[in-house]
């Protein structure tokens, strides 16, 4: 339950800190006091939307902090998301509300903890709910009735529903891929195509090693210079070897060198490496003339096979455009065409696969519904019953209603479309409760509907925004009769203007605006006071301070008058207590 509210500059908020209690707990005041002010606080630090509205003017920043009592549904909650316990008595959710010059900011926290606003909005779902007089008009709306009617069929509905989902979720899947399939029939055969013919293509280009291209250039180089390289070579074995023109070769050369440092080393032995490395060098210089003259021999033309490579390298370098561009990128791409031919003929289903496991999955859904179906019925059965119940105790004694389950296209919610049928006067047929319903009639349908959801999904607090407006008297005294019942159970807040309502309260407290008196800073950093105006909260925890509210609200021709109905109405409510336990 809540147990504490800290608001600080929130609306007409400055600061303000309250207590609440088990059972049923009121706020009273004139019309206007901002009594819903507080409701609100507890609707944005939840995860309510915020605006600039809700920052009280003149501030820059709004802070919400509610404390509630720490439940067991709620602490593995909170472990299950990774939020660190206070201690085992209590969970704190906060929220900041900033305002700057371009936009506005806000941050929840779980203990301390940054949370985002989905995992706010989840914790909510353990703590809270609040129902205002504006929420009869989601009486006429299908999927909020819906909603109401799985709730009352607890656990066993929502395990079908979720049923229903994964049946929906696949038939969808294979919906959508059997559409694809035909869609993209045609353009598998025009892929197929392609690739067959790419698979010809490259196949017929027996490619085998991915330097073929470079050695081709090199073979092509030399086949095209065979008469330059022919006189290179010979020009080269003159200058290393043998010279016609007389002209000293490289060899000639060395080999003077050689008797010239032979005769050094008679002299000097230290010589003799250099020697060695002169008869080396002669040595290799005759190889490579050995060499260069057989290459050159060797040498011959050949355009026949220089059209060959000529001709080679123009289908590779076409290979290379179309699935390179290197000839490496071009051989894997051959490499994968088959894989991915296979692919397509094989990995896919066929269209009679999918349309039969298109069939088969309409199928489960279709009976995943009918059974949702039959679970509604039934539980909607029990809930005319003890709704009828409920409004009898509310001042609805001739009242007939039934719920309506109609079939429908199986959607992820069901096959039902649900409409709650109602008559509130005897002999008057059954019409759509939103279409008949008068005011006072849907506030107490939808407190009656509350009390037998709350049997079944039971929140730690249950909250009401004046969804007593527009009824007095016996209609009065059965809603807080039932506000009373309910809170037995849980933690109720109530907002009300109804004096038969607040006489019934556990705790009560008066919501009223109070103008005060502020300092405020000049240019001239001098200061002077200024109004502004405030809630406040006051717990009225005395027979006296009740009494003086009660009869507030009451009104009457004198003080005295409102006193004395006042009283009565107190000692009604400590005797219906009474009765109660």
């Amino acid at each position: 339950m809540l147990s504490v509210l800290r608001i600080e500059n929130f609306a007409l908020v400055d600061r303000l800190e309250l207590s609440f209690g088990i059972g049923l707990n009121v706020l009273t005041g004139e019309t206007g006091a901002g009594k819903s002010v507080i409701l609100d606080a507890i609707d944005a630090v939840l995860g309510g939307k915020a605006s600039s509205k809700l920052v009280r003017a003149g501030n820059n920043k709004a802070i919400i902090e509610a404390t509630f009592t720490l439940s067991t549904a709620v602490a593995a909650w909170l472990i299950e998301q990774g939020i660190d316990l206070i201690d085992d008595n209590s969970v704190i959710v906060s929220r900041e509300i900033t305002l700057s010059i371009k936009n506005i900011r806000s941050r929840s926290r779980i203990n301390g903890i940054l949370v985002n606003r989905q995992i706010i909005a989840e914790m909510r779902e353990y703590l809270v709910e609040i129902t205002a007089q504006g929420e009869t008009v989601q009486i006429g709306q299908s999927a909020q009735v819906r909603e109401w009617l799985d709730a009352y069929g607890d656990k066993e509905i929502g395990q079908q529903r979720q049923t229903i989902m994964d049946a929906f979720k696949r038939h969808q899947t294979v919906s959508e891929l059997l559409e694809k399939c035909r869609d993209s029939a045609q353009e598998k055969l025009q892929k197929l195509d392609l690739l067959a013919h790419q698979l010809q293509e490259l196949g017929g280009a027996n490619l085998y090693t991915s330097d073929e291209l470079e050695q081709l250039q090199q073979e092509y180089q030399r086949l095209n210079h065979v008469e330059k390289l022919q006189q290179m070579s010979y020009k080269v074995y003159q200058a290393l070897y043998q010279d016609e023109s007389q002209t000293p070769t490289a060899t000639d050369l060395l080999s003077d060198s050689e008797v010239d440092l032979t005769n050094m080393v008679d002299y000097d032995s230290q010589l003799q490496a250099i020697l060695d490395m002169v008869c080396d060098a002669q040595a290799t210089i005759k190889e490579a003339a050995r060499q260069v003259n057989k290459y050159g021999e060797s040498l011959e033309a050949n355009p026949q096979r220089l059209k060959e490579v000529e001709s080679r390298i123009r289908q590779l370098k076409q290979i290379c455009r179309k699935y390179g561009p290197t000839l490496n990128e071009a051989i894997a791409y051959y490499q994968s065409i088959e894989v991915e031919i296979d692919l397509l003929n094989k990995s896919e289903q066929s269209i009679e696969d999918l349309e039969l496991e298109e069939r088969e999955c309409w199928q489960k859904l279709t009976q995943a519904c009918q059974k949702l179906t039959q679970l509604r019925i039934s539980a909607s059965n029990k809930l005319e019953s003890e709704l009828i119940g409920e409004l009898k105790r509310l001042a609805m004694e001739k009242v007939k209603f039934h719920v309506d389950i109609v079939s429908t296209t199986p959607t992820i919610y069901g096959a039902d479309k649900i409409t709650f049928m109602f008559s509130p006067n005897y002999g008057e047929p059954l019409k759509p409760l939103s279409n008949i319903a008068s005011g006072g009639e849907m506030i107490r349908f939808l407190l009656a509907l509350k009390a037998c959801i709350f049997e079944v999904d039971r929140v730690e607090t249950m909250i009401f925004d004046e969804i007593d407006v527009g009824v007095s008297g016996m209609v009065a005294q059965a809603i807080a009769e039932k506000l009373y019942q309910i809170s037995q159970g849980c933690q109720v807040l109530c907002v009300t203007h109804q004096p038969l309502v607040a006489a019934m309260a556990d705790r009560h407290f008066q919501v009223s605006k109070k103008v005060i008196d502020k300092k405020k800073g000049t240019k001239e950093n001098n200061e002077k006071m200024e109004e502004r105006t405030i809630v406040k909260v006051t717990a009225l925890d005395t027979l006296n301070k009740r009494r003086e509210e009660l009869a507030q609200l009451a009104g009457g021709k004198s003080a005295q008058n409102a006193i004395t109905f006042a009283d009565s109405l107190l000692t009604q409510a400590a005797h219906y207590r009474v009765q109660q336990n």
